[in-house]
């Protein structure tokens, strides 16, 4: 779209933009909190002034709409706005952070400098990846946790207007935003941000998908409507007859939800079963919330049955976020299930504005659990280097994305933990040395190991020993980041004991057979045993795994030239044969070209999708295996686009007639006389396609099963999968990505 407007029409939106920023705040700021924000956007119209955004729109429009968003949709103060304002001033500008500090103090301009960083971060995709990037983020937590807070926002406004870019740095940054700032945003209790950043980040990774909801959700929009009125005019009467005031309203469930459901449960649109979601929100008649809520929930379980096992209590045990709600869901009208949360003015202000209000609402010492205990844990585990960068990411993922158990210490206390972490889990939460010690517990009283799942309600007493060790079979049953982190080091410690006394070993073995300890013998010998490092080389004398008998056949082999060369030239071969191999096949069956030149280049087909020709695809170069080819909608596809853009290439088939590909369908229906001879004969029909195997179950007038086969391209397969879909009692057939 052309951007075709008057210097003085610019001027008066900016004008306007300015205004509505300060709309929803202007009540509650102070007449310095006002001079400061005004000061923040005159600077950052001047310094952007000359700037524009990709869309041809003035710069300053962006700048104005994340600190909308701080402002509107997080709740921070006049601080963090004239921050958000000021966010690019460094980066983009000839503004320095001295500038800043003698401008606007010390605070302002530790969390300009602490986004700047992240920025440069972020463009500096060569030089590190975008996992390491993304530890290097979480450290100016240290700063002030505002910048990840200004930060989000200034990820939801790009991603808000991301139409203008080029499509595959779309897929790069919506990636990247499913990969981290989403997550984020949910630890940080800002779900309605991380709700939009999903839905969004959907709509560039996977468009179609996006599409088809969007538009199966605004042709269901008017009885959906009809429908949540319905349930409210039930509730109505019984809320009123208590006297509450309160607020309902309905809405579908994020699109990313309902695709992720799809997705977990293999179910269509229409089978996903809880779509619909209520809210009650209540303004409280007394100070106790807590029996309002529960008066409520009666009230809504007087008029529809609930399901038991569905109900989430998160008043009287808040979420580490410092969510509180609760959660129920009924059977509404028509038998379809229906999500009610229940909330006060308070609870929900707290579930759409996260840690800002819930410091805002903060009495006493309730923080135990919030932002500061996540902070330190947060940061303790930023300072252990022994992870690689991915590793760390999908470490730090799990925990903040992972559901919550609550269990009891002997005395009584009271401790969140992920849901499914192992009684060692538990130890390492108390002390690391508690952790390190362990050596059974005892739960509700009976003696269980280690590696025990644990149930909320539990009772767990850690039983220790002084002279216990960790091993390395203790990170196979323990999830929390903490609990890894303090193994793999502990671990890693003894390792270096081994190591250090391997070495004094293998001198002394070397002396004895008159040989010189030196770099250059220790190479050879890693080189022999076919090692990594010294360290590993060290490590296995010191345990024993090399023992006389192979250090002296190393000996006799080092001193025979030839025999050298040949066992050199031996070991070489199998990787040659390998590569021949790989050439033929891929010469063979080339259907794909790479990049900008459409070149074609040697390639493998991943198996984690088993991508056929027609689907959409691009090449991923690895360090090892060269080209490797995985579907646009591979469960891997976002973290590999996030954490290692600069290795994606471009891929597209343009010949599928040389090759038959194997793919697999799910196929299901109601059990009727002869079904499997009518699918077969419609396979057997299709032209090059062949059948592999069919496996179909019945059970009790139903049916189920996979057929394996041989087709040329996904357009065939789809053609199929229609004519199999209209045999009658075939309810559900699709295809499995992995073989």
């Amino acid at each position: 779209m052309e951007y075709n407007v008057t210097i003085e029409e610019e001027n008066k939106e900016i004008a306007n933009r300015y205004k509505d920023l300060l709309k929803g705040t202007y009540e509650v700021l102070s007449k310095e909190d006002k001079e400061l924000i005004r000061k923040a956007f005159d600077i950052a119209l001047d310094a952007h002034s000359k700037q524009r955004r990709k869309t041809g729109e003035p710069y300053i429009y962006h700048p104005i709409a994340v600190a909308k968003i701080v402002a509107m949709e997080i709740g921070l103060g006049a601080t963090s706005i004239a921050a958000a304002l000021l966010h690019d001033v460094v980066e983009d500008t000839d503004f320095t952070i001295d500038d800043m500090e003698q401008l606007f103090g010390e605070t302002i301009a530790r969390i300009v400098n602490g986004l700047t960083k992240i920025s440069r971060l972020n463009k500096t995709q060569d030089a590190s990846i975008q996992a390491e990037n993304f530890r290097k983020m979480l450290l100016t937590l240290n700063d002030d946790v505002r910048v990840i807070l200004i930060k989000i926002a200034d990820r939801l406004h790009n991603m808000q207007t991301m139409d203008a870019m080029p499509a595959h740095k779309q897929v790069k940054i919506a990636s990247e935003t499913l990969y981290i700032y989403a997550p984020l945003a949910h630890r940080l209790g800002l779900y309605n941000i991380k709700t939009e950043l999903e839905d969004l980040g959907l709509k560039y990774t996977e468009p179609e998908v996006f599409n088809d909801i969007v538009t199966k959700i605004k042709e269901s929009k008017e009885e959906q409507q009809k429908y949540l009125e319905t349930f409210a005019e039930t509730l109505k009467s019984g809320l009123d007859k208590e006297n509450f005031a309160y607020e309902i309203k309905g809405r579908f469930k994020s699109i990313y939800s309902i695709r992720k459901k799809m997705r977990n449960q293999n179910v269509t649109f229409e089978e996903v079963y809880d779509k619909y979601a209520i809210r009650i929100i209540f303004t409280p008649l007394s100070t106790d919330e807590k029996f309002e809520a529960w008066k409520i929930y009666s009230i809504v379980t007087d008029y529809f049955k609930p399901n038991p096992s569905r109900l989430r209590d998160w008043i009287s045990q808040p979420k580490s976020t410092g969510y509180e709600a609760l959660h129920i869901t009924v059977v509404g009208p028509d038998a379809q299930w229906v999500e009610v949360q229940i909330r006060s003015d308070r609870m929900n202000e707290i579930a759409e504005k996260g840690y800002a209000a819930h410091f805002k609402y903060k009495q006493g010492n309730t923080n135990e659990s919030g932002l500061e205990s996540w902070l330190n844990r947060l940061k303790e585990s930023l300072e252990n280097q022994s992870l690689n960068a991915v590793d760390f990411v999908e470490e730090f993922k799990l925990n903040l994305y992972s559901k919550e158990i609550y269990v009891f210490t002997p005395k009584g206390d009271l401790k969140s933990l992920p849901k499914d972490a192992s009684a060692l889990d538990f130890a390492f939460s108390i002390h690391t040395d508690v952790g390190l010690k362990c050596r059974g517990a005892k739960v509700n009283g009976k003696l269980v190991p280690l590696s025990y799942t644990l149930k909320s309600g539990d009772q767990i007493e850690v039983i220790t020993s002084s002279t216990n060790k960790p091993n390395a079979r203790w990170l196979d049953f323990v999830i929390t980041a903490r609990a890894k982190t303090k193994i793999r080091a502990a671990l890693k410690d003894e390792e270096k004991k081994i190591a250090e006394e391997g070495k004094a070993i293998l001198m002394r073995k070397l002396r004895h057979l008159k040989i010189t300890f030196n770099d250059k013998i220790v190479n050879e010998l890693v080189v022999y045993f076919k090692l990594r490092t010294s360290f590993d080389l060290f490590f296995r004398f010191g345990n024993g795994a090399i023992d006389n008998t192979q250090l002296k056949a190393f000996v006799s082999q080092r001193n025979s030239t030839f025999l050298n060369f040949f066992k050199t030239k031996l070991r070489r071969s199998p990787s040659s044969k390998e590569n021949i191999d790989s050439e033929e096949v891929t010469n063979k069956y080339d259907a794909l070209v790479f990049g900008k030149e459409e070149e074609k280049l040697d390639y493998k087909l991943s198996k984690c999708c088993n991508p056929i020709p027609g689907d959409q695809v691009f090449g991923f170069l690895t360090i090892n295996e060269g080209i490797k080819v995985h579907k646009k909608n591979c469960p891997n596809a976002i973290s590999l686009q996030s954490n290692y853009a600069y290795r994606i290439m471009k891929a597209k088939w343009i010949d599928s007639t040389k090759q038959d590909f194997k793919a697999i369908l799910n196929i299901s229906g109601v059990d009727n006389k002869g079904i499997v001879t009518k699918v077969t004969s419609i396979i057997s029909s299709s032209n090059n396609v062949f059948i592999h195997s069919i496996n179909i179950a019945g059970d009790e007038g139903v049916f189920d099963g996979k057929i394996s086969l041989s087709v040329q391209n996904s357009s065939q397969l789809n053609k199929l999968i229609k004519s199999i879909q209209k045999v009658d009692g075939v309810k559900k057939v699709e295809r499995v990505n992995t073989l």
